[in-house]
């Protein structure tokens, strides 16, 4: 009996060793897993034989290159030249044009990336189907649920503003005996920004202020609380324009791509016509004395404006979503993108120009400049065209982005990463109707209780990350044996020599002229003093990698500069953005660990 038992004990060791280097082996594989990439010849023959995951019902194909521009013109032309180049002015002067300059650059950088792998992948993944190619799955994870931020969360802050200015045009409206089409301030603002400004109300009264002596929020958050209807003690208070625009602008996207299109298109000749309108009356009213001086805060008052300049440009990207509503998608794509860019970055410039050349530059720190500005010379007839014209150029904004949020939840869950219900493509309208209802929701529920302003540095963040994981992906790829030649590729520039010598001209350039600055940015503060300093840190970390690599790997100049460029533009933003930008990946890395990793298609196809 007792051999026997040796026996079957011998027999099972090496078993047991073997199950040992299975489970070691898996455990290999898994980690592994978070890495496996998408191969841009399967993507393109999937799209050759139809997405059986959608039940072989394409997505209809109604996009041309002035259809892409336009989209383009409609997601970057909206706050930001009718309320942000005010307060942009404002501190940086005449001299803002820079700042809008350098903001193409680093956007049309970013473009040149976009648009190399829409000609290689033109599907509607945009940055997180790129990363899935260049960086492996847990990337194109992590990249898409940062798109949330800039489509589905950064239209919250949209469709706020959109609010304001509605509210603010039927206020100003007269007609006869009509002054103005008041909506209650209950029914113009988020629960949580009223219990806020109600709260700060109360304690200035109590201290013996007056309502009226309040700045204009406080007093609407007040009177918002304080007129509220209640449920069973409840305040009712919700931003009821916002919530009308985002079921009315999902409503739109859901019934199909070519009545967005119609409606984008439409919006787009309106908004340049205003535009062009502005600029034509106000160069007669231009006075180059405030021109002088040009950069009255220096650099440092330029760059000041640099987080909401670059908001408004957000937006061109949302473009490669539309991949596969594209007639011809990569000779499109690309063109789409750059004229987009170009075409708004002439008008920023001269905007800027005409308005601070109009009046003092001091004086433009306002929430609507362009209407402020014609008011002032009493051209009142203009001002109410700019009013509703800024309303024409939200509601485009709200259009694009909310069209492209439902294609990135589509793309994700065709490889397995999201339930498979957001690729389900309508039948009849042809659009992903599942998920651009989701988004529908996503939007409005943030926006009765979250105040706008919170998510801006937010979508902003999100934005600049996925831009510079794009400019990045086309640097991986650019010596790959695998890379597949499309129709459009980003110059060529060998970056060895010049993106160094860059680094150290830009070096001395500082020390030079901005010394103490310098100065107190190495100095070695308390941790309350020196926090804020790390994401710059981080970014001339990034700045000394990128020149050895350039040097060592000959890597492509374009590129390298949208990278450096973008992650510059992500170092200005606040330090608590970061943070609230890091919390926001790992919710989503733990529905990704929880879920996505589980089901992805590659991994059924391992």
């Amino acid at each position: 009996m007792f051999m026997v038992l040796v026996s079957k004990w011998k027999l099972a060791k090496p078993i047991d060793h073997h199950l040992l280097k299975n489970k070691k082996e898996k455990a290999r594989m898994k980690f592994s897993d978070l890495f496996r990439k998408k191969s841009i010849s399967k993507i393109l023959k999937e799209i050759e034989l139809g997405n059986s995951d959608a039940e072989n019902i394409p997505l209809a194909k109604h996009l041309g290159v002035k259809d892409l521009t336009a989209f383009g013109i409609a997601a970057i032309i909206g706050a930001g030249i009718f309320s942000t180049i005010g307060n942009a002015s404002a501190d940086g002067g005449p001299g803002v044009i820079f700042l809008f300059i350098f903001t193409a650059l680093a956007c049309g950088f970013a473009a040149f990336a976009y648009a190399e792998f829409a000609s290689m992948v033109p599907v509607s993944g945009s940055a997180y189907t790129y990363s899935y190619v260049a960086f492996g799955e847990l990337i194109a994870w992590i990249i898409g649920w940062a798109l949330i931020m800039e489509y589905a969360v950064g239209n919250v802050t949209v469709a706020v503003s959109w609010s304001d200015y509605f509210t603010g045009l039927l206020d100003s409206i007269h007609i006869g005996s009509i002054h103005g089409f008041h909506i209650p301030e209950w029914a113009s603002i988020d629960f949580v920004s009223a219990s806020k400004h109600f709260s700060t109300a109360t304690i200035e009264i109590a201290k013996g202020s007056n309502v009226s002596d309040l700045p204009a929020a406080v007093q609407t958050g007040f009177l918002a609380w304080k007129g509220a209807p209640e449920i069973f003690g409840l305040k009712i208070i919700a931003d009821i324009p916002a919530i009308a625009i985002i079921v009315f602008i999902t409503w739109l996207v859901f019934i199909g791509i070519k009545e967005t299109r119609n409606a984008a298109n439409a919006m787009v000749v309106i908004k340049l016509c205003v535009v062009l309108l502005v600029i034509a009356v106000g160069i007669f009213y231009v006075d180059t004395e405030n021109w002088n001086p040009f950069l009255p805060n220096g650099a440092g008052g330029v760059l000041k404006g640099v987080s909401a300049v670059f908001f408004a440009y957000i937006g061109f990207d949302a473009i490669s979503t539309t991949a596969e509503e594209c007639k011809n998608p990569q000779r499109d794509l690309p063109r789409g993108m750059m004229y987009a860019i170009i075409i708004c970055t002439i008008l920023y410039v001269l905007v800027a120009l005409v308005l601070t050349g109009m009046v003092k530059y001091n004086q433009l720190a306002v929430g609507d400049p362009l209407a402020f500005v014609f008011g002032k010379l009493n051209l009142k007839w203009l001002s109410g065209i700019i009013a509703v014209s800024a309303v024409v150029a939200m509601t485009s904004v709200l259009l694009v982005f909310q069209l492209g949020q439902p294609r990135i939840w589509m793309s994700m869950s065709r490889d397995g990463l999201l339930p498979k219900a957001f690729s389900r493509i309508h039948p009849k309208h042809k659009t992903p109707s599942f998920a651009t209802v989701v988004t529908g929701f996503v939007v409005a529920i943030p926006t009765l209780f979250v105040p706008g302003e919170i998510i801006l540095d937010l979508c902003s963040m999100g934005t600049l990350f996925a831009f510079v994981l794009v400019c990045g992906g086309v640097l991986k790829l650019q010596n790959s044996p695998d890379r597949p030649e499309g129709k459009f590729r980003t110059p060529y520039l060998n970056g060895k020599y010049i993106v160094p010598c860059l680094m150290f001209v830009s070096a001395v350039l500082v020390f030079l002229f901005n010394k103490s600055w310098v100065e107190n940015f190495f100095s070695m503060d308390s941790w309350e003093l020196s926090k804020d300093k790390i994401p710059m840190w981080l970014f001339f970390a990034l700045c000394m990698v990128m020149a050895i690599l350039s040097f060592a790997k000959n890597l492509s100049l374009i590129p390298v500069l949208g990278l450096i460029f973008c992650f510059y533009m992500m170092a200005q933003i606040q330090l608590k953005s970061w943070f609230g930008f890091l919390i926001w990946l790992f919710i989503g890395l733990a529905i990704y660990f929880s879920f996505g990793v589980r089901n992805s298609k590659l991994k059924s196809r391992s």
